[in-house]
């Protein structure tokens, strides 16, 4: 009885319905029952054991709690001479950073103190030092400057809080749902043009307090104009400089004594590293003395020769609630994305650096926590926006600090000079720390030797560098953050839509081995696919490498297959198979007219003749030109198509759209059927998404040609076309009963589904014998499965002589799949359609 006629329960009534619905057994794949990747099993992946997963999240919010018991006295020793010597380091780099952010010193002491606290508990990096840096509190100053434009409402201070607070609540939440892969998206090219062109802003704005060029405004010019007035103002250089350019040489001297004596004399190594990392501290406390015998005569600040730090309070008198109101919000809003991106990516470069320097990794999300949850914290002590700093965590890496509590020493020591240093720090000269500070950033900026090997590794990123760099020096910090991340976001989607491939072929490599005992000699070789183009001299010229056999194409994809680049492909393996074979029929028509509009070919011979009649010449016969030109073409027609998917990592409707438009351009082409074969595929979604789009399940009589339309259309057949399928149709219910024994599901009316006319293999499960012929009256062990063996297609493994088992899913189903390109190029030369075509060729 026919299948639609027996008797079935609502249950397989309503699923037939839904499967018409939609179209289930439009796709090949579903018809004849191949298994496939559902989305449930994605689902059951990603909400298996969903306990266990949440403790695991909820454990990983506090790293401290996997270091913390086996903590040690030795431990303890390494973190306490690390934590000393970074705040001999800290104390006076936060002050002077306070003052380039346009902030009273002690605002810098708030943020160290906190920062070291708070991120102890939340790091996974041993290494880093989080306070405040030269190019966070530049941009701090940024926005101070940008809000005051527009409204004096609030104060500096106020500002810098808010700022520090919003940016932390944005890099917690990016923490916390785990998205902190998207800084990935900005390359260390980008991430270091604008450190440098931030490091040249912040030096230049400091020359004038260096040398005590009272007329030259910073606030508010870009860098190139700030060191031209500095330059105009030479004259007015005053007594500042003794004090600033004594520090600048001392430090640049000492460090330069620093890094030869080890040279040297190698076993005073230790020495000098300590000595590099007081010369900070010991240039503060020497000006500092200097500073207090000779100002400290002046009964009256007004009259001082020198600028000095003056008051700093003692003590937290900043502490409170940060003022976060809708208005001040929205005055800073335009600079938060630039002060979020400034936060993430110096912490997280700096932190990657030395995970890989000292050996472990880090969890940027984590990572992330740890600065949200400091600057959340950090405005209710009054701190502003602090980050990883490379000057301090290079200090503290190499001082041989083994937790992260070391942070807490550091902490305890800048606590202390809150409160029991702030009368020293009166006579601190500015010019002093103007000198820290530019000697800090001369180690942001990119020597030469890197730009070198950025031109080395990808000239296209060195290009984004300089872009970085001059957009920072000749407009604004924010300028140059936007144009670096457009920039490598604009490289990226040009490699994506760009990407290169190869077509290939063919080197045969020989192995010989001789043996000891005799004159034997071994030779196994094996095939090596190749370009077969040699123009970036990847391999010796000399080599030769075959094409592959005629009609066949080789083609490697070295990027996703996704919507960006599909037309591009689509072009150009359509242009390929038209320059390597031969039409499947002549261009010659019977009727003018019969040609189609967009391949026009041969001008019209009666325009021709007149041409000649009216220029004298003798005319010519264009049809038989045609069919001649037909006739001697040498190339032969196209059989196949292979792809190597080792590369492809996605695929999505767009680009199988366009696979199915290419099938149907080469089949019309060749006239003929073109087999699609597809090796290596990584991933059994993108095996899923080709199935969807007809491939892989053998020779179909009816291709699938839209698979996303955006129109959908009906589409339109002649009576005699419907005629012929209400034939096939009966026919096919008639054989249903015998497909279904195969276990297969016939419904199609263009076809009837028996084994061997799906897949062009005979199928065979694990109980069933290779018995039985095929319909060509080959017996089981047919020319296809012979293929099958001899390609290692299916890499099968013979348990006995009657049952095998394929190492790819399904197959017996899907025979246009295979797991190397030997198994595809075996499979696509040894069908006897293909001996056929190469005969009719040759």
């Amino acid at each position: 009885m026919p299948l639609n006629e027996r008797d079935q329960g609502p249950s397989n009534k309503v699923t037939n319905a839904w499967k018409w619905l939609i179209g289930y057994n439009d796709t090949e794949a579903n018809r004849i029952g191949v298994p496939i990747v559902s989305s449930k099993d994605w689902l059951a992946d990603i909400f298996s054991h969903p306990g266990a997963k949440a403790a695991d999240y909820l454990d990983s919010l506090f790293p401290f709690r996997a270091w913390i018991p086996s903590y040690n006295l030795q431990w303890a020793i390494g973190d306490l001479i690390a934590g000393v010597t970074v705040a001999l380091v800290l104390v006076p780099q936060s002050m002077s950073y306070a003052t380039l952010a346009g902030l009273k010193p002690e605002f810098g002491l708030y943020s160290s103190f906190v920062g070291v606290m708070i991120y102890a508990l939340f790091a996974t990096s041993k290494d880093v030092t989080i306070g405040p840096v030269a190019v966070m509190s530049l941009q701090t100053h940024n926005v101070i400057v940008a809000v005051m434009a527009k409204t004096n409402a609030w104060s500096a201070e106020v500002i810098a809080t808010a700022l520090a607070f919003i940016s932390g609540v944005i890099c917690l939440g990016i923490g916390i749902i785990r998205i902190g892969w998207i800084i990935e998206f900005i390359p260390t090219p980008a991430v270091s043009g604008f450190m440098t062109g931030s490091a040249i802003s912040i030096a230049a704005g400091q020359v004038p307090k260096l040398m005590g060029l009272k007329t030259v405004v910073t606030n508010s010019n870009p860098t190139y104009k700030v060191i031209i007035n500095s330059f105009k103002a030479l004259p007015q250089t005053d007594l500042n400089a003794a004090f600033g350019l004594t520090a600048l040489a001392f430090l640049y001297i000492a460090r330069s004594f620093c890094r030869w004596l080890p040279t040297r004399y190698p076993r005073l190594a230790k020495t000098a590293f300590f000595m590099s990392v007081l010369r900070n501290a010991f240039v503060i406390i020497v000006l500092t003395i200097a500073s207090r015998i000779w100002v400290g005569q002046y009964k009256d600040p007004k009259k001082y020769p020198i600028s000095i730090l003056k008051t700093v309070p003692r003590g937290f008198k900043h502490m409170g609630q940060p003022n976060v109101s809708p208005q001040l919000l929205s005055d800073m809003a335009s600079q938060l994305p630039v002060s979020v991106i400034v936060l993430l990516l110096e912490h997280i470069a700096i932190a990657k650096s030395f995970g890989r320097l000292n050996n472990y990794k880090i969890n940027p999300n984590q990572e992330l926590i740890a600065i949200g949850v400091t600057n959340l914290v950090g405005p209710c002590f009054g701190a502003y926006a602090a980050t990883g700093s490379f000057s301090r965590t290079a200090i503290k890496s190499k001082s041989g600090v083994r937790t992260p509590l070391a942070g807490w020493v550091t902490g305890i020591l800048v606590l202390i000079s809150i409160y029991a240093l702030t009368g020293t720090f009166y006579w601190i000269p500015n010019a002093a720390l103007s000198a820290v500070i530019i000697h800090a950033v001369g180690d942001l900026i990119a020597p030469p030797a890197l730009l070198y090997k950025f031109w080395l590794v990808s000239p296209f990123e060195l290009v984004i560098w300089l872009a970085a760099v001059l957009t920072t020096v000749f407009s604004t910090i924010e300028n140059g953050v936007y144009v670096s991340v457009a920039a490598s976001l604009a490289l990226l989607l040009i490699r994506i839509a760009r990407p290169r491939g190869r077509w290939l072929g063919t080197v045969r490599v020989h192995h010989g081995t001789t043996s000891p005992t005799d004159s034997s000699i071994t030779i196994a070789h094996r095939d090596v696919f190749v370009p077969l183009d040699d123009k970036d001299g990847l391999r010796d010229p000399s080599i030769r490498v075959d094409a592959p056999p005629p009609g066949i194409l080789i083609y490697r994809f070295e990027e996703a297959f996704t919507y960006p680049n599909a037309s591009h492909l689509a072009d150009l393996i359509i242009d390929k198979a038209k320059e390597e074979t031969r039409p499947g029929k002549s261009a010659n028509f019977a009727k003018l007219g019969d040609r189609p509009w967009h391949d026009p070919g041969a001008p019209n011979p009666a325009l021709i003749k007149a041409w000649n009649v009216l220029t004298c010449r003798r005319g010519r016969n264009v049809k038989d030109e045609l069919e001649e030109e037909f006739q001697k073409d040498p190339r032969p027609l196209l059989k196949a198509i292979i792809f190597d998917f080792s590369s492809v990592s996605n695929v999505d409707t767009t680009s199988i759209q366009t696979l199915v438009d290419v099938r149907t351009s080469v089949e019309r082409y060749a006239d003929a059927k073109v087999e699609f074969h597809f090796a290596n595929i990584l991933s059994p979604w993108i095996r899923r998404a080709l199935l969807a789009g007809g491939f892989g399940t053998g020779n179909a009589s009816r291709h699938i040609t839209e698979i996303a339309p955006v129109v959908s259309q009906k589409e339109v057949i002649s009576e005699e076309e419907q005629a012929k399928r209400d034939a096939k149709l009966r026919k096919a219910r008639q054989d249903q009963g015998a497909a279904l024994e195969e276990g297969l599901t016939a419904q199609d009316p263009d076809r009837i589904l028996s084994g061997s006319e799906v897949t062009g293999y005979p199928i065979q499960t694990l109980d069933k014998k290779e018995s039985g012929s095929n319909a060509d009256g080959s017996s089981g062990s047919s020319s296809g499965r012979n293929s099958l063996d001899k390609a290692g297609v299916a890499g099968f493994e013979r348990r006995d002589s009657q049952i095998s088992v394929p190492i790819i899913w399904g197959n017996d189903l899907t025979p246009f799949f295979h797991l190397d390109l030997s198994a595809a190029l075996a499979a696509a030369t040894s069908t006897g359609a293909y001996h056929t075509q190469t005969a009719r060729t040759v």
